[in-house]
């Protein structure tokens, strides 16, 4: 079973438009809503609603928010709840890295491997 991500609302632009491209070149799409979406949390939601839309929908949260996110998934853990994970961009990677990255992980890797932690696109 491929993963499903949720872009954070900040990664409405050139990282949408990356993976849209990605999807239209090649079989294995990527399956990528946005905050923001119709089928996805509204703009301005806040990151511990986005967590638990996110649980809810089984979507890996994918975001820029390396600061305030990682205490935002310990005080979600430590409600009882869960995490498909969280995949934190790095400021110096390069768009087609981490589109790279997504395809990999989601075709490549279980569900098991990312839950209840925030792990580092390279």
């Amino acid at each position: 079973m491929a993963l499903a991500y949720l872009l954070d609302e900040h990664l409405r632009g050139p990282i949408w438009r990356a993976i849209q491209r990605s999807n239209a070149r090649g079989p294995d799409s990527i399956d990528a809503v946005r905050v923001g979406d119709e089928n996805g949390p509204a703009l301005g939601t806040q990151d511990p609603e986005i967590l638990q839309w996110a649980e809810q929908h089984n979507r890996i949260l994918v975001t820029l928010d390396e600061h305030s996110m990682p205490s935002h998934l310990a005080d979600h853990l430590q409600a009882g709840r869960h995490s498909p994970g969280v995949f934190t961009i790095r400021p110096s990677v390069h768009l087609p890295d981490v589109v790279e990255f997504l395809a990999l992980a989601a075709f490549a890797s279980e569900p098991d491997e990312w839950a209840d932690r925030i792990a580092y696109i390279p």
